[in-house]
């Protein structure tokens, strides 16, 4: 204090000025940090930056020093600076649209990180002016070579959607591209969209159906989720429901007999007939049904399965929602394990996965039994937990398990939350009235909790009490009497409550007990809540007309105290009694019928699981956990009564230009093969006819030489062709002189050599006429050759296909050909390397290709 009156002026001292003083600038150390030249330090002042917006700091007063360094040329930097600008880029729109430009030129960038970091920030500036420009570079995204830019822009067409809806039928012919692409990780952001987009399309997913599912173990975890619950939607309109009959293929119910096993065409020559043998053929084939569905549903069962075995709980609940509601009954045991492993997760998943579980085993009990122990309540649970495995264990109870799930339940009595034991006595009674056989039980063992000395446990047990005994028509007189008793002991409203409408509607029954209760109950009238007070009003006018002598008095009472009570309710309750019972007009006729009005039989409760209604919510969505209808949910879709057109899911492939080259060469083999066959024939006519004559001879060897001609011409021609074919687009490198295949004079000689003895030997001597020497080679020189020309022929179709030229002598020019290029191993002094050397290197390569072309 005497520093502050001492009349100096502080306002000069830091320490007061960051606090106070208007003028005081954050973030000074960061802005000179991004201005500097150097960047290791604009990259220091962007981690920073990066790391106030993750641990949720302000951040937005930086953007003018963070948007001037986009144009950065460093690549790190760039990236972080992206990362700012999509975070505040909807906040600061009017500077992020002075970057416009430099956006649209990192849309060209070779680094994939900086084309997807741009199409990103420039969906997020949401300013209907540049809609435009973010379409045209979403267009251009999506026919982008890399899958991760491809995913961007699928994350940009609801961005873009979500601004302008007009263009929605540009974004739908960007979406149908996107369906179609096959890489995993474009595919679950394509269906996100096509979510967003347009969910009513079914059409776009008529031709990607098989694809989706075939592809669904290999995308991501967040991707396998949308497409899961697409796929679900889409089962529930193209595809009949598996548990309404027996069904073919086509979706006809099958006759519930068949024609032969029809009973009464088997009985009919009996008089008598074996109604026992009856009995066993309907058994056996109600208990052997076809259950058969179309191929595409059985797909999607089948390619699910595995991803039961997911690490993520979201993977394996959205399979669980697809068997569910898509799977025959007979298969929905096989989810039943994995969601139980799941109740080893955190309280969080825990409590949707038991939400789901309790949903299903309120109509499919039989598939939790077996895991009956795993639902056992522990003293770790939170009591959200322990509520719903209470749950669970009544649902799942039955006369085999009843006596364990009771001893459960006795121990949680015990238990310090008041709530959860109101929640154990509610499923004890649940229990009592399903099962028959442990009712009188379950009832003795809550009369054993009215002495307690919790007093919310007895009122608890009083209200389950008073409902089993309303549901047993006779009721149970000692149970009864003795909670008239503890009227005066018990403190909860709603059990005082009870034990007076037990006596009210067992009057007549135990006559001695109800006056002296409403005796009592009248002196401490004003200070009861108003559940009791309108239950003494109730029993007053009951007892009013079973025992009018004992009880008029104290009923007039009781309504004259009712006439001026705080609550309206009371008041209003003690006027109609008052005219019921007590009318001005004795002749009236509602005073005839009061009887029949206040004492007429009550409906006995019925006690079931809270979950019984949630079925029309989808398994594990947010409204079914909340049992209320959430914003943006959209119901599943009914089965259809007839099944859909099965062939929209049928694609044909395009044809591919290496399948009608591999056409092309088997067409060329088969013909090589017919000629060969044709000699022959020819060989054993012609040797037949040499018995016959001379002019046999020589008309075959007409017909010989000319069908060789004929060959040959048409080998000649087919060869030209596939060299046409085989010719690589675009313009031709500067044209070789290539080799004369050797191969073809190898076969034009084999040709030749199936005519006649005499001709064969006048063209081999004249063939060795010319030449001494070659006729004298080795047998190893004539195989080296052989392989030569083979190999010529195989490395022309090779490198015709990939759109590569031979050079001259046995070199080869083009990617791939390092073995065989004259620039790496010359060894003849010109530059291009032996053929046997070439045989030698790629031997693998020309059997593997020998093998295909032969």
């Amino acid at each position: 204090m005497d520093r502050l009156s001492d009349g100096m002026d502080y306002s000069g001292d830091a320490g007061v000025a960051s606090f106070f003083s208007s003028d005081f600038k954050r973030h000074d150390d960061l802005k000179q940090l991004l201005d500097s030249n150097r960047d290791n330090l604009k990259l220091d002042a962007m981690k920073r930056i990066i790391g106030m917006v993750a641990k949720g700091r302000d951040a937005s007063d930086l953007f003018p020093a963070v948007v001037k360094n986009v144009v950065s040329k460093n690549t790190e930097v760039k990236k972080l600076v992206y990362v700012y600008l999509v975070r505040y880029a909807e906040e600061q729109q009017d500077l992020a649209l002075l970057s416009i430009s430099t956006f649209q030129r990192a849309l060209k960038d070779p680094n994939q990180l900086i084309r997807a970091s741009a199409l990103r920030v420039l969906s997020s500036i949401r300013v209907p002016v540049i809609v435009p420009i973010v379409m045209l570079a979403i267009r251009e995204s999506s026919a982008d070579m890399s899958p991760y830019v491809r995913k961007t822009a699928a994350h940009a067409i609801p961005k873009l959607y979500s601004l302008d809806p007009e263009q929605k039928e540009e974004l739908v012919q960007i979406l149908d591209k996107l369906l179609a692409d096959r890489t995993t990780l474009v595919v679950g952001s394509a269906v996100m969209a096509f979510e967003e987009v347009c969910p009513e399309r079914i059409d776009l997913i008529h031709k990607n159906y098989r694809k989706l599912c075939s592809l669904l173990v290999d995308v991501d975890e967040w991707g396998q989720v949308v497409i899961l619950n697409t796929l679900t939607r889409y089962a529930r309109t193209q595809f009949l429901d598996p548990n309404i009959g027996d069904l073919t293929l086509d979706g006809e119910e099958k006759p519930f007999y068949d024609e032969e096993e029809k009973p009464g065409k088997q009985d009919a020559d009996k008089p008598d007939g074996n109604e026992n043998d009856k009995e066993k053929q309907h058994k056996n084939i109600k208990s052997k049904p076809k259950v058969e569905m179309d191929s595409d549903h059985r797909l999607l069962l089948k390619n699910c399965r595995p991803l039961l075995q997911s690490r993520s709980a979201s993977v394996v609940m959205a399979v669980v929602q697809l068997y569910h509601h898509l799977a025959p009954k007979t298969e929905v045991h096989a989810v039943i394990k994995p969601l139980i492993r799941l109740l080893r997760s955190h309280p969080e998943v825990q409590a949707v996965v038991l939400t789901s579980i309790a949903a299903m085993s309120a109509n499919r009990k039989t598939l939790f039994e077996p895991y009956m122990k795993n639902f056992f309540v522990r003293s770790s649970d939170p009591l959200q937990i322990k509520l719903f495995k209470l749950e669970i264990l009544t649902n799942i109870a039955n006369e085999t398990n009843i006596p364990p799930i009771l001893r459960e339940f006795q121990t949680y009595i015990s238990s310090q939350d008041k709530e959860f034991i109101a929640a154990t006595i509610e499923a004890i009674g649940r229990c009592a009235s399903n099962i028959k056989e442990v009712a009188e039980t379950c009832l003795n063992g809550l009369v054993a909790l009215l002495s307690h000395r919790d007093p919310a446990v007895v009122g608890g047990a009083v209200v389950v009490a008073k409902t089993l005994l309303q549901t047993q028509r006779s009721g149970n007189k000692a149970v009864i009497s003795q909670l008239a008793k503890m009227v005066d002991r018990v403190a909860v409203p709603p059990a005082r409550a009870a034990i007076l409408w037990l006596l009210g509607e067992h009057s007549e029954r135990i006559p001695h007990l109800p006056p002296d209760v409403l005796r009592k109950m009248a002196k401490t009238f004003p200070e009861e809540e108003d559940v009791v007070k309108l239950q003494i009003l109730n029993l007053a006018s009951k007892l009013q007309l079973t025992n009018p002598t004992q009880t008029t008095l104290l009923c007039q009472y009781v309504l004259n105290l009712a006439k001026y009570d705080q609550s309206y309710d009371i008041r209003d309750r003690a006027r109609f009694l008052r005219q019921l019972l007590f009318p001005e007009n004795p002749n009236s006729k509602l005073f005839k019928y009061a009887k029949r009005i206040i004492l007429s039989s009550k409906p006995a409760p019925i006690l079931q699981s809270r979950f019984n209604d949630r079925d029309h919510f989808q398994l594990g969505s947010l409204s079914h956990y909340l049992n209320s209808r959430a914003n943006g949910y959209r119901d599943l879709p009914v089965f259809p009564s007839e099944a859909p057109d099965p062939t929209v899911r049928n694609v044909e492939p395009p044809p591919s230009s290496f399948t009608s080259k591999i056409v092309a060469l088997d067409s060329k083999s088969k013909k090589q093969k017919q000629k060969k066959t044709f000699y022959s024939d020819s060989e054993k006519s012609k040797g037949s006819s040499d018995e016959s004559g001379s002019s046999g001879t020589s008309d075959s060897d007409s017909d010989s030489s000319s069908d060789s001609e004929e060959s040959s011409s048409e080998s000649d021609s087919s060869d030209e062709k596939l060299q046409e074919d085989t010719k690589p687009k675009g313009k031709p490198p500067k044209p070789i002189e290539r080799k004369v295949v050797r191969y073809k004079e190898q076969l034009k000689k084999r040709g030749s050599d199936t005519e006649s003895g005499s001709s064969e030997e006048e063209n081999t001597s004249e063939d060795t006429s010319g030449d001494s020497s070659e006729t004298e080679n080795s047998t190893s020189e004539v195989e080296k050759k052989q392989k030569e020309s083979n190999v010529d022929l195989l490395l022309d179709l090779d490198f015709e296909e990939t759109g590569y030229q031979r050079g001259n002598g046995s070199g080869y020019q083009g990617l791939g050909t390092s073995l065989l290029s004259p620039t790496t191993n010359p060894t003849n002094g010109t530059g291009n390397e032996k053929p046997e050397d070439a045989l030698d290197k790629i031997q693998v390569k020309l059997f593997a290709m020998h093998s295909i072309f032969t």
